[in-house]
């Protein structure tokens, strides 16, 4: 039988586990962590993840979507909190359209779980790769508990051992003509977990992404299935008077509270007695190329890690999955020409899906309180309504299509300068009724619309 080996059992590479048995691989299946099964997820990853439909497809594909969407939350739309205390819902799509709040280990369990009920995965845990052999095909590890060090030896590896990537490090990185960068951006995050009623009932509504939107930061919330919601403060480290370097004791986190998230505060009074539950963590976007050097290759967040703010880090791992099974359904062992098919229609869309991450943080701390791009995307909205088969919003493109991210941006910043010449041109304003903007969008149709 032909073996791979996968390095890093998180949600990337369990699924891309099931491909592998799927194509007849035997694998083998190794993490530095304990088993996530037995043991806490490890401080510094989320607790929570959007899945939408990149995501879907590739759960479907292997037959394990529908055990994920017993526990998934739909979320219609994004519930806005203003600072005066008031809230506004903006939908996300059209026809009930939702992305979905997911817990992370339950998924990566679901998927572990299949992997190895198939037979043909045997996982090792508390195994650090140290290098590889990229010539013949030879990883190495050293266990965590006992410094004992063995090495596999495979037809095919594949690192999906995250952002901070060990084969990267360790061995790509060491290559000549490696191309490689590591950016921070300027805030960090921290979990906070708002609890549910004593009764067990959501203190917020249970169907929408909750944003507390404050310009140079935000806080948002996910639910959870057991009533509570999973919230995480974004905020610069350094350089404003609310910082998470500023936020010494907790007088100064309830000061924070009670002044930008008054309605939170009313929720969660107990927030400074929980606040170092989670620690802070940082925010990085990795870009590199190639990812490939004979038969070891990238995927997933080793390839192209990015920030959380649209919701795609995990969907873009698993399409690459679906779409590096693709390329092996075409070109079976062929690995050379599969890799370099899967580098050419996957890394553009890597890079592209880290610029719709950072675009979409400008949106979610500060746009969607702007009264022209709430103006902006109802017309959008409206438009994609009435005539869902010629317009499709960015939002839409790229939470409830498999089109390509690449596309999907360029084609967003067209539509954005084309949305607000249509606005003008016909000067549409909030305070218009919906039937005025109903008219005027099929009278223009064919002559300025979109795409």
């Amino acid at each position: 039988m032909k073996q791979a080996t996968i390095i890093g059992s998180g949600l990337v590479g369990s699924l891309w586990a099931i491909y592998l048995n799927k194509a007849g691989y035997k694998v083998n299946l190794l993490e530095r962590r304990p088993d996530m099964r037995k043991n806490p997820i490890s401080a510094g990853k989320s607790i929570n993840l959007a899945i939408s439909y990149r995501g879907w497809k590739a759960l479907d594909s292997i037959g394990a979507g529908d055990i994920i969407r017993k526990s998934a939350i739909p979320m219609y739309g994004r519930t806005v909190h203003h600072p005066d205390g008031t809230c506004s819902f903006q939908t996300y799509g059209i026809n009930n359209q939702a992305i979905y709040s997911v817990s992370r280990g339950e998924i990566n369990s679901v998927l572990m779980d299949l992997a190895e009920s198939s037979g043909n995965t045997e996982l090792y845990f508390d195994s650090y790769c140290t290098g590889i052999d990229m010539n013949k095909n030879i990883a190495y590890f050293e266990h965590n508990n006992n410094g004992v060090k063995f090495d596999i030896k495979s037809d095919v590896i594949f690192a999906t051992d995250g952002a901070f990537s060990s084969v990267r490090y360790n061995s790509m990185q060491k290559m000549d003509r490696f191309s490689y960068s590591q950016n921070y951006i300027d805030d960090g995050y921290k979990e906070i977990i708002l609890p549910a009623n004593a009764d067990g009932s959501y203190k917020l509504d249970k169907n929408s992404l909750h944003i507390w939107p404050r310009g140079r930061f935000m806080l948002i919330a996910l639910p959870n299935p057991e009533g509570s919601f999973t919230c995480t403060l974004f905020m610069p480290f350094e350089g404003h008077k609310y910082c998470f370097n500023n936020l010494k004791t907790k007088h100064d986190v309830i000061a924070l509270f009670r002044e930008m998230f008054s309605d939170f505060y009313d929720l969660m009074p107990e927030i400074a007695e929980t606040w170092d539950e989670h620690p802070i963590s940082s925010l990085a976007i990795i870009r590199c190329f190639p990812w490939h050097f004979n038969q070891t290759v990238l995927m997933g967040d080793a390839a192209h890690a990015t920030v959380p703010f649209y919701g795609q880090g995990m969907n873009a791992g698993f399409e690459d999955c679906t779409v590096l099974f693709g390329l092996m359904e075409k070109f079976g062992d062929d690995w050379k020409a599969c890799f370099e098919a899967y580098e050419k229609l996957r890394k553009p869309n890597g890079d592209a899906v880290q610029d719709l991450s950072l675009q979409n943080y400008l949106i979610m701390r500060d746009k969607v309180n702007d009264p022209n791009f709430i103006l902006q995307q109802k017309v959008e909205k409206r438009i994609h309504e009435l005539y869902p088969d010629l317009y499709l919003p960015l939002y839409s493109m790229v939470s409830f299509s498999d089109i390509e991210y690449h596309t999907a941006l360029e084609q967003g910043k067209k539509q954005d300068a084309e949305m607000k010449s249509f606005i003008e041109k016909h000067q549409i304003t909030a305070s218009m009724k919906d039937e005025q903007i109903d008219k005027i969008i099929h009278k223009a149709l064919g002559k300025e619309i979109l795409v």
